[in-house]
């Protein structure tokens, strides 16, 4: 079986984009130590240890693998962006986000993508990987020819840009590898420059051109981060209560007239813009009703909780005062704090 029959099975299967690369380590992961022992994986404390030595090499979790078969699908739904979103009293879902989770509806696609080729090929091992599993999905993506890791390190495709979900197939059988993908940004630096924290760190010629540092990142803080979010960010963060897709939205090759999108029901703006009064006012069993099967369970009650009470002081919304106060006396301390924040927040700007 060669590898355009691999292609034309993964098209088959639901996935817009798919390459191979080869099961060997990436200069990405020989810079990754590099992230880690500067602290930009954050409180991140799963992305160390043993389970992030693992990265380095997609054989650590199938010894046989020979070939890494990388998927990319589309997830941008026909809508606006963030930063033409202007309602005070919304907050704001990061894209992906908007609708169903998407780590099991990908890895059913996989595993039927998998027993396909092994119809064609006969037997072979092979494990899926979705996101959580201990690779660097973007290093064996670009190898594979699906697109470039940008200044913003999202990966991005020529054709039809950077709102994708990616997943691989590691698998046992000798394929032939595709080119990687020629670095397309140039001297473009509108992510850097519209990223509201600063979270995007040159690194010149020791992996991909620029890294994250998620200490500095939206999403890190509204998602990953459990504690206290550092009060001098709170302003940063705006009306985002789950996640940031502001990097992508300003790059060029997102542009709306040319970033592909999708009528796949999952990935639908349900949950894009919600109103902040409403979340704020929720129980928990609406919390859960409502967020079931989603990625913004995820972030737990308390922990949302807290996003709104942020994305209300942001929002100069004169209103939010009564419902913040409530907050205020919430029985989690986390959110206590940060309602306490947002509301001196709210009063500075009503008096100015």
């Amino acid at each position: 079986m060669d590898s355009e029959q691999i292609k034309t099975a993964a098209r088959e299967a639901g996935f817009e984009l798919c390459g191979v690369a080869r099961a060997e380590p990436t200069l990405e992961s020989a810079f990754y130590p590099e992230w880690i022992s500067r602290g930009f994986h954050g409180k991140m404390g799963y992305l160390e240890g043993p389970r992030g030595e693992m990265r380095a090499d997609p054989r650590t979790l199938l010894p046989s693998a020979r070939s890494v078969i990388c998927v990319g699908q589309v997830y941008n739904a026909p809508y606006r962006y963030s930063t033409e979103a202007d309602e005070p009293e919304k907050g704001w879902v990061a894209r992906y986000a908007w609708g169903r989770d998407y780590h099991d509806t990908m890895k059913n696609r996989l595993h039927g993508l998998a027993r396909t080729l092994r119809d064609e090929a006969g037997d072979f091992e092979y494990k899926v990987c979705v996101d959580t599993s201990p690779i660097l999905e973007r290093a064996y993506a670009h190898r594979a020819g699906l697109g470039w890791i940008a200044k913003n390190t999202c990966l991005i495709n020529e054709q039809i840009g950077s709102w994708v979900l990616l997943g691989e197939i590691l698998t046992s059988l000798e394929l032939d590898a595709d080119e990687p993908a020629p670095f397309r940004c140039g001297t473009c630096t509108r992510c850097i420059d519209a990223c509201p924290t600063d979270a995007f760190v040159e690194i010149g010629d020791a992996g991909p051109s620029h890294a994250l540092d998620a200490r500095r990142c939206i999403s890190y803080w509204t998602i990953e981060l459990k504690g206290e979010i550092p009060e001098e960010n709170r302003g940063e963060i705006g009306r985002h209560v789950f996640g940031c897709d502001i990097c992508q939205d300003v790059c060029p090759w997102n542009r709306p007239a040319r970033a592909a999108t999708t009528d796949a029901e999952e990935f639908q703006p349900a949950n894009a813009e919600p109103s902040l009064e409403e979340l704020a006012t929720m129980t928990q069993e609406q919390f859960n009703d409502r967020f079931a099967g989603t990625p913004i369970e995820r972030s737990r009650y308390a922990g949302f909780l807290r996003n709104v009470a942020v994305a209300m002081g942001n929002s100069g919304n004169p209103e939010v005062m009564a419902t913040l106060e409530r907050l205020a006396e919430f029985d989690d301390p986390n959110v206590r704090v940060h309602a306490l924040w947002a509301l001196r927040k709210a009063e500075g700007d009503k008096a100015r």
